[in-house]
């Protein structure tokens, strides 16, 4: 019954190791060096680089709890990339292969990179943004908990219970309801057809007199506020938009190169086949 949320989670969590601030410290002070490699300097900045580069990481770990573990994982490139070095392994045939294609897929994301930058300007986000508020329509929209139970009897007694005041709403959903009572804030759409049609029909500070029937079960309605939708704030959106825009222009240069070149394409037969470009890549970040 509730509204859908999406919960964004991070790949990995850093594993918290005690005393890695008074480490930090020392390491700060130390001329900013966090440790030395057969000689190689590893600096403090190293590993705050390392953090900042993973914002995700921000709201689960300070830098101070992150320092210890990354700089043991630094350390540890650093050993591996001596040991390389001294196996001779950048001249090594296969080394030399992996490294062009390296090159080659850097190359490529620079360039689509730089393109994007010079389509997806501030200017046309905050373009598209002004469209969107001029042509945003406001709908009703409601601010409601519920009281969600299996039985029709028992959602009567419920309603008794709020007439007589024998509790309040809140605590009569924590001891009966089978779903969170809070919903938040929604239009009609949002919700099946019955829930919205008696929910949008009461008056702010109201409870629903009669069961709410839908396929979950019996509701107990109580509708907190009743308001307006308004358009998204702009620092809201700007990613997304910004996002949609990137994907727009990486479309159009892919089409634009293919326009440009010429092409010939064949299948497994050997017979020409139609050059249609593939314009669905995501840009490079």
């Amino acid at each position: 019954m509730q509204k859908k949320y999406v919960f964004a989670t991070t790949a990995a969590l850093v594993v918290l190791i005690a005393g890695a601030f008074t480490y930090k410290v020392s390491a700060e002070k130390n001329n900013g060096v966090a440790a030395v490699v057969n000689g190689e300097k590893i600096t403090v900045a190293e590993v705050r680089e390392a953090y900042d580069q993973n914002p995700q990481l921000h709201a689960q770990v300070t830098f101070e709890d992150f320092y210890a573990h990354a700089l043991d994982v630094i350390v540890n490139g650093k050993l591996a990339l001596q040991a390389a070095t001294a196996a001779n392994i950048q001249a090594s045939p296969e080394y030399q292969k992996q490294l062009a294609l390296v090159q080659d897929e850097v190359a490529r994301q620079v360039y689509i990179e730089q393109q994007v930058n010079a389509k997806v300007t501030d200017a046309e986000i905050r373009k598209v943004y002004d469209e969107y508020v001029a042509n945003f329509k406001s709908e009703k929209e409601i601010t409601a908990k519920h009281i969600l139970v299996d039985d029709e009897a028992q959602a009567k007694e419920i309603i008794a219970k709020l007439d007589a005041k024998e509790a309040s709403f809140v605590e009569l959903a924590q001891k009966y309801s089978k779903d969170q009572p809070d919903l938040g804030s929604f239009t009609a759409e949002m919700m099946v057809p019955e829930f919205s049609n008696a929910a949008f029909a009461m008056e702010k500070g109201t409870y629903s007199k009669e069961p709410v029937k839908t396929e979950f079960g019996y509701h107990v309605i109580l509708v907190e506020e009743i308001g307006e939708t308004k358009p998204l704030e702009f620092d809201a959106v700007k990613e997304q938009i910004k996002a949609n825009l990137s994907q727009q222009a990486v479309a159009e240069i892919v089409k634009e190169l293919n326009d440009k070149a010429q092409i010939e394409k064949f299948d497994l037969e050997g017979k020409k086949m139609e050059n249609t470009p593939a314009v669905e890549a995501a840009p490079a970040e």
